[in-house]
């Protein structure tokens, strides 16, 4: 990699991203997605020819898809590469880096009758393992990072177009979620904060079986006392970090909300927070990690759960 200074995307508006991830955590998708939004894509390019790229003439953004299949790849080398382009791109160089829990990956497998390119006479999670240990230092350095365990091809699209159009000039997109500490924080959020002090709906009968997103449960949570100045600094505070956020140059952002069952405090507080963001311009998505899921409850049917 050459360390003499290029053109810098102050310069000509141009933009790198790096698309990288284990295997069947939805590289194809995400690049598929970013060809439409106006990227041009190169696929597996192999990382010696990457210098004699950037001496081309630069036309747009441009997304590289690298994994362990590239002729040339080591971590190392994938290391330098993203130091090199730090160095020439500065802010208009990124990487996005997918990933998805070991039971997805494995179901992805096993759907689609494929052998993983690190262990192809050996069971799926053998490559796995081996494959996020060589990619671990490589996720480290990524600005964005995306879980994709429970999204579909369709959802993918829809976070990969969130995120990563220009149309509208905006860099930095924010996603707000909510999630059952029960289950663990989702991977990649960069903000959390935890609603479990506030009233509680599972505990009136008539609400139980709603979620946050239903008008008598977010005002059942919005009588709590503490809950509009809880907004409210939560509020004050993304508004002071968001512009610093988008100056640096970052694309996305992921704020998290969590209560015990995910279904109706955290539901209810990502809603109200979305929403107000929204309105100030701001290119927000939502996710409700535990209502996507579904947790097999229907109307009437609380099985205990304690949100």
């Amino acid at each position: 990699m050459t360390s003499e200074p290029g053109p810098t995307q102050d310069d000509l508006g141009a933009r790198i991203l790096l698309v990288t991830g284990p295997s069947g955590a939805g590289r194809s998708t995400a690049i598929n997605a970013l060809e439409d939004l106006g990227f041009e894509v190169i696929d597996n390019l192999p990382l010696s020819l990457l210098p004699r790229l950037l001496d081309g003439p630069t036309s747009g953004p441009l997304a590289l898809g690298l994994d362990v299949r590239n002729r040339d790849f080591s971590t190392q080398a994938l290391i330098l590469a993203i130091d090199g382009l730090m160095q020439r791109m500065g802010r208009g160089a990124q990487v996005l880096f997918l990933e998805a829990d070991d039971d997805t990956l494995i179901r992805r497998y096993s759907e689609t009758r494929r052998h993983h390119p690190l262990a192809p006479a050996a069971p799926p999670l053998v490559g796995i393992a081996a494959e996020k240990a060589l990619l671990a230092p490589i996720r480290a350095r990524a600005d964005v990072l995306l879980d994709t365990s429970d999204l579909s091809p369709h959802d993918l699209r829809g976070e990969i177009e969130r995120i990563f159009a220009t149309g509208d000039g905006k860099v930095l997109g924010v996603s707000v979620q909510s999630f059952s500490y029960k289950r663990g924080l989702p991977r990649g959020l960069d903000m959390v904060f935890d609603c479990r002090f506030l009233r509680n709906p599972h505990w009136d009968a008539a609400l139980r079986a709603r979620d946050g997103r239903d008008g008598a449960v977010a005002a059942y949570v919005a009588e709590d006392e503490r809950f509009a100045p809880f907004l409210e600094q939560i509020k004050a505070l993304i508004d002071l970090v968001l512009p610093a956020h988008k100056l640096e140059g970052r694309a996305h952002l992921a704020i998290g909300f969590g209560c015990t069952g995910g279904r109706h405090r955290s539901v209810a507080m990502a809603e109200r927070l979305a929403a107000g963001l929204a309105q100030d311009g701001w290119h927000v998505s939502k996710r409700h990690r535990e209502l996507e899921r579904g947790d097999g409850m229907q109307a009437g049917d609380t099985r205990g759960q304690n949100a």
